[in-house]
């Protein structure tokens, strides 16, 4: 591993994001919608990540972590298969937005700990992705600490002729690794003023199957559990390698119309649907507790999202503004929890539903050398959540403590404004300030659990802004650099959450806790040569203040009660924490002739949090260890062939963060049999080849050495050797 980390900074000077064009386009012709609308990348002092559509096809993601994942400057946890959880500058879950066709998808409910949100979008229905790296809370407010991804769908596409037009494509994938099936279809029917667009796709992947060569034996899944003549029954595995119970199938549609009147006003429906079938928790299922499995059963239930969307905008130049865009959505999104221990009786079922308003409206306009951003946005969120226990003997059910305080509320709202100056062709100014107003309400319900208080009101604003900088001194040289800040309000989750949070640990909730903020310092430098060579250099520091972190807490004057049978310590979340996280993000590229390059992303975080347990800084969870890829690229049509690597460095015992040194389960040990998560890399050939003008076959062959390795801090082990092949028609 540290050979090949020598190799990788050697490398950097020669080695940039991948383009999807045969040639490298110059700096200033890349354009982005960081502030959402589209600018030129070398007007932007933030580090920009951009995945095109031609670049998703050709890596062949199975989810939408996948597709961050194959990026090389985005760390994806996984706990189980059907998951993924983006890791950005030492930052995760709820300290990281994701937004889908410009609307925040981020809800009420989303945790610290590790989230598989992101897994909702369809890949397959992806034109491009962004990731916009550090505090992103001017444009998008509460959340936006760490970075953004932001997620644009294929658009509908009207008619340049006037006459009606037919376009789509239909795909088939798998993947042997977990035995993927995948099934997609779009079609775009267009004319001059209307246009139509549908896509489907259906995947459904098996048990995942882990490498062979290297790695700890203690990934191995030795045993499992299988309920046989109703009795819970631990079976030998046959196929240590086969992580059995990970499999797991999802669905997404996607439905856009869209309606263009006159050449300034486009209007446009959308509706996402998306829901994944009952996915285990693997990491769960492989808990052991004296010395035995400790459940039968740990499940996700389905996750679904119902989206509606509806979009004005009107470009037209008049006193305020040149470009509005005003959206409105409406989100239906259910998840739940099903467990329950071996040999037991009674399985819980917690199911949460969270109904979600957000109105946009998003405004630009030029003025002298400058360009004016600004906006208002307002975001209402509405909790339902039940608890159930079931007897699967009898299937008699009763209800039992919720995970959230029922019908309980989260709203966002704000206002903000932001200004790009061009005093001279060499520079660009960048500035602006948000205004926002939070608000939380919850009851809880005494019936199950007595809760020393019955409602938990809370009410904070922020102001959060940037300064940015971009200076061209002369052509193919950039630097760039930025101050910025953020906050995340306390959400439902943070405010009323119950439930064990490890065995004999129990999380109640705390009805005072206020909202964290963020301050951001970076700087980058780009030099690039058209059709040669390009190299980007970003370093950042930011520091988390009045950070939420759990504990020991009190529960009616008692330090410990009794919780689901178990005697368990009592503790909340409090702002009791702060944290500083700084790095480096490398990428180079270097064309040696037009159809041949080579590329590489080097990735190195390292933060300090104050501890769950005591007041003393310990490494910080979400910083991943160093991580990168390299490639080599041949491009001449109708060929594309990639030979790359992608590598992660090692954790030592004696830098594991508490909070995964509690999880021994998903680590290897060392020699002094203390949990530490090893380094690996891995080797894989990828290729494409255009038939005609409508047939692509892709293929891959991802993990060829077939090594057996865990991610840090995931639960679910990597693939083994992974044969990938799929067939896309296009008309």
């Amino acid at each position: 591993m540290k050979h090949l980390l020598i190799l990788t900074l050697w490398s950097l000077p020669f080695c940039s994001h991948a383009q999807d064009t045969l040639a490298p386009r110059t700096l200033d012709e890349v354009i982005v919608s960081v502030n959402k609308w589209e600018q030129k990348l070398n007007e932007v002092p933030n580090k920009v990540t951009r995945m095109g559509q031609v670049q998703i096809l050709r890596n062949n993601p199975q989810t939408a972590a996948d597709l961050l994942g194959q990026s090389g400057t985005v760390f994806i946890q996984k706990s189980q298969l059907g998951g993924g959880s983006p890791m950005i500058r030492g930052f995760a879950t709820n300290r990281v937005l994701l937004v889908l066709d410009g609307v925040r998808l981020n809800n009420a409910i989303y945790r610290s700990g590790n989230l598989q949100n992101v897994i909702s979008i369809d890949p397959l229905g992806i034109a491009e992705a962004e990731v916009i790296f550090g505090p992103g809370s001017l444009i998008y407010g509460s959340d936006a600490i760490g970075g953004v991804m932001d997620f644009h769908t294929l658009p509908a596409r009207l008619s340049a002729t006037g006459k009606t037009f037919f376009s789509g494509s239909a795909q088939t994938r798998y993947a042997s690794a977990n035995q993927e099936r995948t099934l997609h279809a779009d079609l775009n029917v267009g004319g001059k003023r209307w246009s139509f667009l549908t896509s489907a796709t259906f995947s459904k992947f098996g048990d995942l199957r882990m490498g062979k060569q290297g790695g700890d034996d203690s990934y191995l899944r030795p045993e499992f559990i299988e309920r046989i003549n109703n009795t819970d029954s631990i079976i030998r595995n046959a196929d240590p390698r086969r992580q059995r119970f990970s499999g797991y199938e999802q669905l997404n549609l996607l439905q856009k119309l869209r309606f263009r009147p006159t050449e300034n006003i486009d209007l446009y429906y959308t509706f996402h649907y998306a829901r994944t079938g009952t996915a285990p928790r693997y990491d769960r299922l492989i808990q052991y507790r004296q010395g035995r499995l400790r459940f039968a059963e740990w499940n996700y239930g389905p996750m679904i999202l119902n989206m509606h969307q509806l979009q004005l905008l009107h470009s037209r130049r008049n006193t305020m503004y040149d470009d509005l865009r005003f959206t409105a959505a409406l989100q239906d999104y259910t998840e739940s929890r099903i467990d329950r221990p071996f040999r037991s009786n009674n399985r819980t079922i917690q199911e949460e539903r969270v109904q979600a308003l957000v109105f946009n409206a998003d405004a630009t306009r030029h003025l002298g050398r400058g360009q004016l951003f600004y906006g208002a946005e307002w975001v209402h969120n509405r909790v339902g959540s039940t608890g159930l226990r079931s007897d699967i003997r009898n299937g008699q059910s009763i209800a039992t403590a919720s995970r959230y305080p029922d019908a309980s509320t989260w709203s966002t709202g704000g206002f903000y404004a932001s200004y790009k100056l061009n005093p001279d062709p060499r520079l660009t100014l960048t500035g602006g300030l948000r205004y926002s107003i939070n608000q939380v309400q919850a009851s809880f319900d005494t019936g199950f659990v007595r809760f020393p208080y019955r409602e938990a009101r809370l009410q904070k604003n922020a102001l959060t802004g940037n300064l940015g900088l971009v200076f061209r001194p002369r052509e193919g040289w950039q630097i760039n650099a930025v101050g910025s800040s953020g906050y995340r309000m306390p959400n439902i989750d943070d405010l009323g959450k119950l439930f064990e949070n490890a065995p004999g640990l129990v999380n109640v909730p705390n009805p005072s806790l206020k909202p964290e903020y963020a301050w951001n310092l970076e700087t980058g430098l780009v030099h690039h040569k058209a059709n040669r060579y390009r190299i980007e250099l970003n370093l950042f520091y930011t520091w988390l203040d009045d950070a939420i972190t759990r504990r020991p807490f009190t529960f009616n004057g008692q330090d410990s009660i009794l919780f689901e049978g178990t005697r368990s310590r009592v503790e909340a979340l409090q702002n009791v924490a702060r944290a500083t996280v700084y790095g480096i993000q490398a990428s180079a590229e270097i064309f040696f002739a037009r159809n041949l390059s080579a590329q590489t992303h080097a990735n190195f975080t390292r933060g300090r949090e104050t501890d769950d347990r005591n007041d003393v800084q310990v490494p910080l969870r979400h910083a991943a260890p160093f991580f990168g890829s390299t490639f080599v690229r041949y491009r001449k049509q109708p060929w594309f062939i990639e030979l790359g690597a992608h590598y992660n460095s090692a954790v030592r015992a004696a830098d594991l963060p508490p909070s995964e040194q509690a999880k021994p389960e998903i680590y290897a040990k060392d020699a002094e049999g203390r949990p530490w998560s090893p380094g690996w890399y891995t080797l894989h050939l990828k290729g494409s080849w255009q038939l005609k003008k409508h047939l692509l076959l892709t293929a891959g062959w991802e993990n060829i050495t077939n090594r057996r390795y865990r991610p840090y801090s995931s639960g679910i082990v990597a693939a083994g050797s992974n044969l990938i092949i799929s067939l896309r028609a296009s008309w």
